[in-house]
């Protein structure tokens, strides 16, 4: 008996090792592609010329190897990607600009971003900033937030307590000790438990790449449970964690605070999905030099090298199949009439409900594959988001390059329940948390583009349901109760960055604006509002859907990529492209990002020393 086990357990280890380190497919990190950098484009009109370019059947280059919809990250990285290898790729956009959540607006001379605040993991040599640096040609440039870069705020004005946040693997948990004498013990078993839970979620990533049956039986033989870190945490809420290692409710707190990173509370939020934040700003936070749209501008470009396109204004409303149900092109709206537009594969960053409920035929949505994977999800929570432009300079206005997290009290679950129960007006009244940042504050080049001005970005979350009967109204003009609403939401989220923030007040807001759920259906179609995808909360992380949510989907030639592959936001989104793309090429693009990173760090240091 034990020697079928050793025999069993000898043949899954060669399995695992085949796939993890064996890659026949194509490498599009085989050759460093950084080129020297460039001057920066700071005209608006110039960027909108890569950014803005319509659809037009005329546009849509012969010969497509794939078509991607939708341009966030996740579809841009997927498509680069592939570019880089040969792959001749077309990304449809529905909205007017390129970039997805990476997009930035403006409004009476300021400029908005909707969703980069800030990054982690972008120190030169890295991973991630490998990865972008491929993919952008080396092009896209980052700045460091300020030191701390997070501040946890608790309480109400006359019980506040303020606590900084800073970057550095000992000096992050050396500064909350000094915040919190006598929790020594507590602050090190939870940098403990964030760093070995973290460090092994590579095992979500081979869960996704592993061909399935393999992949299945590392999960239901109960292997992956028993030795991966990541999947033990996983059944195990944020709340249940932090209560066992301290009594205090303000460290409690200030453990648990970024849970806005990902959408839910506390007591619904998976240790391990908290533990991927935490880590992944341990050594810092950056934010793009020139604003959140150089992310799109820089990557299309290597799109266009390989012969491919970005186009917007450009709706999918389905994805076309072949006789054998195999997917084989897509079909977008223009004036009315439907355009078909063919290739071998389709890869969908639209979000795995877009995805499988808007695009799919109704016979192949019916597949009891899909409806399996449909039923393992829900939507996450929607999002608000307000805008203020603001007249005067970061230093007048004594606004840096770091992020407040603004909390009612420590008490956070229960403040979040609350609110999501309670009925709208007296919800608006009462913002459990309230994100503030200046992105203009983080923008070397802001002062040049827009002397004298500077901007705030206010977030928060807020039910869809609270605004879903004004959800067909033209969205730019709502009826005058949906104004209200909103009027209402922003005079709350005002009061406290009115209080926090002394040096900013109501006369030099010039501009102010709220984005609602119903806007995120609009602009970044968003089902039901939400900004971070399908809900991060414990039962995403059960092994069962890792194993069987993956970039390729049942149905032949379809894959999905982006956040809903992987995890939410910017880093989770390009993790899902690099996984997709691994799917793709039939190659561990994971490792080989990693053997780059390697080797030019050794060849820039080589150059540095000469």
């Amino acid at each position: 008996m034990w020697l079928t086990v050793a025999f069993i357990c000898v043949a899954l280890l060669a399995l695992v090792l085949k796939y993890v380190f064996t890659s026949p497919g194509l490498n599009p990190f085989e050759v460093d592609s950084r080129q020297a950098l460039k001057p920066m484009v700071l005209n608006r009109k110039e960027k909108n010329k890569v950014l803005k370019q319509g659809f037009l059947a005329s546009r849509v280059p012969e010969d497509l190897d794939a078509i991607v919809v939708g341009s966030g990250i996740g579809g841009l990285a997927l498509a680069a990607l592939l570019a880089k290898v040969g792959k001749k790729v077309l990304v449809l956009e529905q909205h007017d600009r390129a970039g997805g959540c990476c997009h930035t607006f403006t409004e009476q001379g300021f400029e908005f971003d909707v969703g980069i605040h800030y990054i982690g993991e972008m120190q030169s040599h890295k991973p991630y900033r490998c990865i972008l640096d491929q993919i952008t040609e080396g092009q896209l440039q980052w700045e460091p937030l300020e030191n701390p870069f997070d501040h946890v705020v608790l309480g109400p004005p006359e019980n506040r307590r303020c606590y900084p946040i800073y970057s550095g693997r000992t000096r992050f948990p050396e500064e909350l000790k000094k915040c919190f004498p006598g929790e020594e013990k507590a602050i090190d078993q939870y940098m403990r438990l964030v760093k070995t839970t973290a460090r092994s979620v590579w095992h979500m990533v081979l869960l996704k790449i592993f061909p399935a049956p393999l992949a299945k039986l590392l999960v239901y033989s109960g292997l992956l449970k028993s030795l991966s870190p990541f999947y033990k945490m996983a059944p195990h809420s944020l709340t249940e964690i932090v209560s066992e290692l301290t009594e205090n409710k303000d460290l409690r707190a200030v453990f648990s605070y970024c849970f806005g990173t990902y959408g839910n509370m506390p007591k619904e939020s998976s240790f391990s999905m908290h533990s991927l934040l935490v880590n992944h700003y341990l050594n810092g936070a950056w934010y793009p030099k020139g604003g959140a749209s150089e992310i799109a501008y820089h990557i299309i470009p290597v799109i266009e090298k390989a012969g491919g396109a970005v186009l917007v204004r450009a709706p999918v409303n389905r994805i076309l199949f072949n006789d054998s149900k195999e997917a084989c092109g897509v079909s977008v709206m223009k004036n009315q009439e439907e355009i078909h537009i063919r290739a071998p594969m389709v890869i969908s960053n639209a979000g795995i409900f877009n995805t499988y409920q808007k695009l799919l035929p109704k016979e192949l949505q019916a597949t009891p594959a899909i409806q399996t994977q449909l039923s393992m999800m829900k939507h996450g929570d929607g999002g608000l988001s307000i805008f203020v432009g603001l007249n005067g300079t970061k230093e007048e206005l004594s606004l840096k390059a770091n992020n407040y997290w603004i909390f009612r009290e420590n008490n956070l679950d229960e403040l979040v329940e609350n609110y999501t129960n309670a009925g709208r007006e007296e919800a608006s009244r009462n913002l459990p948390i309230l994100f503030v940042a200046s992105p203009s504050a983080k923008d070397p080049t802001w002062e040049e583009r827009s002397p004298g001005k500077s901007t705030l970005s206010l977030v928060s979350f807020a039910s869809y349901k609270w605004f879903e009967e004004w959800k067909d109204d033209k969205v730019t003009n709502r009826a005058s109760e949906y104004k209200e609403l909103k009027e209402a939401f922003i005079e709350s989220a005002l009061e406290v960055v009115l209080d926090v923030f002394p040096k900013v007040t109501r006369d030099k807001i010039e501009y102010i604006d709220a984005g609602t759920p119903i806007t995120n259906t609009h602009y970044i179609a968003a089902p039901k509002g939400e900004i971070y995808g399908a809900d991060h909360g414990l039962e995403r992380f059960r092994p069962e859907l890792g194993a069987i949510l993956r970039p390729q989907t049942p149905l032949k030639n379809l894959y999905l990529t982006g956040q809903d592959v992987f995890v939410c936001g910017f880093a989770g989104a390009l993790t899902g492209a690099l996984t997709c793309a691994s799917t793709i090429l039939k190659r561990n693009l994971h490792l080989d990002a990693v053997a780059l990173a390697k080797r030019t760090n050794y060849v820039d240091s080589k150059l540095k020393q000469e």
